[in-house]
């Protein structure tokens, strides 16, 4: 009996080892080129729905994969890739002092058209999760192209930034050549451009389903934000993870999970 067991585990990892698979898959956008990792299911279906990860500052697509198992268990694909100049590990480009939060959104887009016009892509069934910056970035490229979007999770999304770096420099003589964050060093252009950003003035336009996961002792992003944001959707909900910071780990990503597969299997409302 325990070597029909133990046969029976070994067949059933091997047969999941083989349903997925990894492929490294670099997509253009412009004169930019974005790298990515492509976790692909391997069970006979000649389409998958797709989710596509956004990082946050200074992240890379390595954050990504913790959403591979979840995922896949739920029969979506994922695609986790490096913002051009997004990290200082960026293997799209690591040139920082060229960061960008308009062209990160325009990169994000082109990703979401890359994989909308694949022939093993559920065109309709297109997910958006982003974290931290990746969360501003998700919610404003929603609500730039609100159709092609199934449903947008975003994760302790980092919809301050334009009020918090405004309050820093209130006048745009007022930005200097670089700026370091956490030691990353970002040019003018990052503020500049984030000096006129009002990210909920235009978020709402995205109608479909949302939901929003922060903790309640997250000191970089407020809560009041993701609250606000939550009001002015037509379809969203908030998780709240007692005692966590700004990202998870351990059981508080596991609580994220939950909610995040309660979110993707539930019926969409009318």
């Amino acid at each position: 009996m325990k070597r029909l067991l133990t046969f029976c585990c070994i067949a059933a990892m091997t047969l999941n080892l083989l349903a997925q698979h990894e492929e490294e898959l670099w997509i253009n956008c412009g004169e930019k080129k974005i790298y990515g990792v492509l976790n692909k299911l391997d069970d006979g279906k000649k389409k998958h729905p797709i989710a596509i990860i956004a990082h946050g500052f200074n992240g890379t697509h390595a954050y990504g994969r913790n959403y591979f198992e979840p995922l896949r268990e739920l029969g979506y694909e994922c695609y986790t890739f490096d913002f051009p100049c997004g990290s200082v590990h960026s293997r799209s480009d690591n040139n920082t002092m060229e960061m960008s939060v308009l062209d990160e959104q325009r990169c994000l887009e082109a990703i979401i058209r890359h994989f909308r016009s694949r022939p093993d892509v559920d065109a309709n069934n297109v997910v958006l999760i982003g974290e931290s910056q990746g969360g501003l970035v998700s919610a404003l490229t929603a609500a730039s192209m609100p159709k092609a979007i199934s449903r947008l999770i975003l994760c302790f999304p980092a919809l301050c930034i334009p009020d918090n770096w405004n309050s820093r420099y209130p006048n745009l003589s007022d930005i200097p050549d670089t700026t370091r964050v956490w030691d990353v060093p970002l040019g003018r252009r990052f503020f500049e451009e984030v000096h006129t950003l009002k990210p909920f003035d235009v978020i709402a336009r995205y109608k479909r389903p949302v939901l929003i996961v922060q903790g309640d002792a997250d000191r970089v992003v407020s809560m009041d934000d993701s609250r606000k944001a939550v009001a002015m959707y037509r379809k969203a909900r908030l998780h709240v993870i007692k005692g966590a910071g700004h990202g998870f780990k351990g059981e508080e990503l596991k609580e994220q999970f939950r909610e995040m597969k309660k979110f993707l299997t539930a019926k969409k409302p009318e």
